[in-house]
């Protein structure tokens, strides 16, 4: 780490812990898929997925192709399913490299049977309907018909459905009843195919939200994402009643230390006026980086155990923070922006919260020039 001027530590223990806590929350019937999409939520998919897979996890989950290309490149065998939309012209690749798409229409059904034909292989796939998300998947006549939709994509050569899923809009919120209400939706699909013997071996709906509160969810599979990375998946859950370790801590270095008279200002607009004497520490963070604009002049990091003060406006590649309490700041002294330095703690949660935004949002948007380091 001294050889960067910035960087996230990932703690792998950490996600472990999460990982097998998530695992024995889950009902004992329910495989756990891992969610390492965005580049495994800004944590780096590679070695999210190597911890997940060896602490409890059967398979992996992302979001497009590339992604799950890049993981079996670095010789993941584990099955990986595409949650997104899948272009004509990308279906030879997934068959390639084994990866598992999501049909959410028939057109999707019958462009991949097509290919999948042509290649001579028999690709897997999981069906996604749309019990109120409103994003991707069958709806309309295929929720109250599911049998039809089933049978008909059954009978398309080249195709084998392993799986059907629905995804909840609102599993993070405390008023669970528009949950329920998709769960009930979703049972009732379940229920049909049951009924016509067509029912694909998994099912799956619960997200981490859910996998945390409503074990009724939990069905074949369940699909944690953000709480495998020590995020709570709302605000408003209790962080004790089922623990979470954070994994990822971003750090970074002191370059310059300045003391400025009364009178002075800092950064962009002159947003900070010094109102007296103030030692005034350049550290290596911009928005570049991620770290977001709109926490200028409204947070705080950790320097040496103790908190300082943002000043000025966050720059591309630079930041200015007021050491003037705390002794000993020296150039090269660590700074924590996220993370633990002594008792104090800073939590992505609660800087996204102060900009009106979601930690999700926070750490998938650190930049790839900030090396992941694993600790």
């Amino acid at each position: 780490m001294d050889e960067h001027l910035i960087w996230a530590e990932i703690r792998l223990d950490a996600l472990a812990r999460n990982i097998r806590a998530l695992r024995k929350r889950s009902s004992p019937t329910a495989s756990l898929m891992a969610v390492v999409k965005a580049d495994g939520y800004g944590h780096g998919a590679t070695e999210v997925a190597r911890t997940a897979l060896a602490h409890g996890a059967a398979s992996l989950g992302v979001a497009r192709m590339e992604e799950g290309i890049r993981l079996r490149t670095a010789g993941f065998a584990a099955p990986i399913l595409v949650f997104g939309h899948t272009l004509s012209c990308h279906i030879k690749e997934m068959i390639r490299y084994r990866l598992i798409p999501s049909i959410c229409s028939m057109e999707d059904a019958q462009r991949m049977s097509e290919t999948a034909l042509a290649s001579g292989k028999t690709l897997p796939v999981h069906l996604k309907f749309d019990t109120g998300m409103g994003r991707l998947g069958f709806t309309g006549q295929p929720l109250s018909d599911p049998v039809s939709t089933v049978k008909k994509i059954r009978a398309l050569p080249g195709l084998r459905i392993q799986g059907v899923y629905t995804h909840f809009a609102t599993a993070d919120q405390d008023d669970v009843d528009f949950t329920l209400t998709q769960l009930q939706t979703f049972r009732q699909i379940l229920e049909k195919l049951e009924q016509a013997g067509v029912r694909p071996p998994i099912a799956h709906a619960a997200n981490s939200a859910a996998l945390i509160r409503l074990p009724e969810s939990h069905l074949d599979m369940v699909r944690p994402g953000i709480a495998m990375y020590g995020i709570q998946p709302a605000s408003t859950m209790d962080r004790q009643a089922f623990p979470l370790e954070p994994v990822l801590s971003l750090k970074s270095k002191i370059i310059q230390i300045k003391t400025v008279p009364a009178g002075f200002s800092l950064s962009y607009g002159r947003t900070w006026i010094a109102q007296k004497p103030s030692s005034i520490a350049t550290i290596a963070c911009g928005y570049g980086d991620g770290f977001p604009r709109q926490l200028s002049n409204g947070c705080e990091v950790l320097v040496r155990g103790r908190r300082a003060p943002l000043r000025g406006r966050i720059c591309m590649d630079l930041s200015m923070i007021d050491v003037s309490g705390i002794p000993g700041v020296e150039v090269g002294d660590t700074v924590t922006l996220i993370g633990q330095d002594g008792e104090q703690e800073i939590l992505a949660e609660t800087l996204a919260e102060s900009v009106q935004t979601i930690a999700y949002e926070l750490v998938t948007g650190l930049m790839p020039r900030i090396p992941r380091i694993p600790v």
